[in-house]
């Protein structure tokens, strides 16, 4: 955390760009200073000069990412201003929260506002206020919120002006972030050591069976939801040094990144844990589908397939043989690569409710392939392969996970206290 002393006020930082939208920065500065918090104004513009004065200017922002604001603007590349500004933003609030000079942030924009200020918000620590006011708050917000804390709010008309539809919007923007800023947060006194889980509809009784076992055991686990932001947030925390063990039951991701589904976590799923050598015990969870929108939204390659309407913004669609073979090789990959323990617990009669015997994904040449590749391509001397002759929701099969997990942690520990 930040040094600042807990006597001052509490600082919130407003970021953006002052040549098209200081007006709104200086309405939203002023609600801030009236309820008792300071602000410290940046400016990451590019193009015209400022409206307000900034308190951080748009020459110190360049220089901080190695450019200069002159030739930014004299290139005409609006993108690589952007990203250049950006850049030089994320390096000044990190440093103004290194300095205790940041209990909170607050920026406004439309796209490519957005995306500025939502990078830098991005890349302070979970648990500061992180408040984006955008246009593009009702649509698809991944983009901009990636896998931190960020709080996106629908600024329902342009920022472009103050009138007495926007006002009252920017009034309550500004009175949100002072309301996190002032308020206590909880600090937890826990000691106990944390493990990420990843956790799908189709595996929650797996899940919550090994949960529960590895908190009689002594820890506190996360459970994260694998929905492409899920597992980001895990891979995240993981590398940021939160987690200590990882439980990955779920890792369906992979499908919807194979296939192209919507959940999707990107190409380094299931690397983080590895590369950092921590404990992990990784299933395959949900690996028989991938993720779309509505029924209609499901692309013109794949209507042929066998689809599942599991509600009215989610269709499922079965993973074939070929998918589920690659998607073997594609996790026997990964965990070779990994630099600490890891046991890969394999489910003989089935990888989710919807895959079992009598259900609607059940498909035991699927399943065969996926097994055969695991079996062919996993490294032994890596990784540990254990084969059970359950359905992953079995509680039996949870349960041996979690234990597995808990033996793995215990000897991983006692090599690094000797190691020390």
């Amino acid at each position: 955390m930040g040094t600042k002393s807990t006597l001052a006020k509490p600082v919130v930082v407003l970021l953006g760009t002052l040549d098209t939208k200081g007006v709104e920065y200086g309405y939203v500065r002023d609600r801030l200073q009236e309820q008792g918090v300071d602000t410290i104004l940046i400016d990451a513009g590019v193009i015209g000069e400022p409206q307000i004065t900034p308190d951080i200017t748009r020459e110190e922002v360049a220089q901080a990412a190695g450019a200069d604001v002159k030739i930014l603007a004299a290139s005409g590349d609006r993108g690589n201003a952007v990203i250049t500004m950006a850049c030089g933003a994320s390096l000044i609030t990190k440093r103004l929260y290194e300095k205790g000079q940041l209990d909170g942030i607050l920026g406004l924009g439309g796209s490519g506002g957005s995306a500025l200020v939502t990078q830098a918000m991005r890349d302070l620590p979970i648990g500061i206020p992180k408040l984006m006011l955008s246009t593009m708050a009702s649509g698809d917000t991944r983009p901009y919120v990636g896998a931190v804390d960020i709080t996106m709010m629908h600024s329902v008309v342009d920022i472009a002006g103050i009138n007495q539809l926007s006002a009252p919007i920017l009034a309550n923007a500004a009175n949100a972030v002072a309301g996190m800023v002032k308020s206590p947060v909880p600090q937890s006194t826990s000691k106990k050591k944390l493990i990420g889980a990843t956790m799908f509809g189709v595996t929650t009784p797996a899940v919550n069976v090994a949960r529960e076992r590895l908190e009689e055991l002594g820890y506190e686990v996360i459970v994260f939801h694998a929905t492409g932001t899920g597992g980001q947030s895990m891979e995240s925390l993981i590398r940021d040094g939160f987690i200590t063990a990882s439980l990955d039951i779920t890792t369906t991701e992979l499908a919807d990144e194979l296939v192209g589904g919507v959940l999707s976590a990107g190409p380094h799923r299931l690397e983080a844990a590895g590369n950092l050598g921590i404990p992990q015990v990784v299933s395959l969870g949900a690996i028989d589908m991938v993720n779309f929108g509505p029924v209609d939204s499901v692309p013109p390659q794949f209507k042929d397939r066998l689809l599942y309407k599991h509600n009215a913004t989610i269709t499922l669609m079965r993973t074939t043989a070929e998918e589920c073979a690659e998607l073997g090789r594609t996790i026997a990959r990964k965990l070779n690569a990994a630099k600490g323990p890891v046991s890969l617990f394999i489910p003989l009669k089935g990888v989710s409710m919807m895959a079992t015997e009598g259900q609607l994904f059940h498909d035991g040449k699927a399943d065969q392939a996926l097994i055969s590749a695991l079996r062919e391509h996993v490294d032994t001397n890596v990784v540990e392969i254990r084969e059970i002759e359950t359905d992953i929701n079995d509680p039996l099969f949870a349960r041996t996970m979690a234990e597995r997990l808990h033996e793995l942690y215990q000897d991983w520990f006692e090599a690094n206290r000797q190691a020390k």
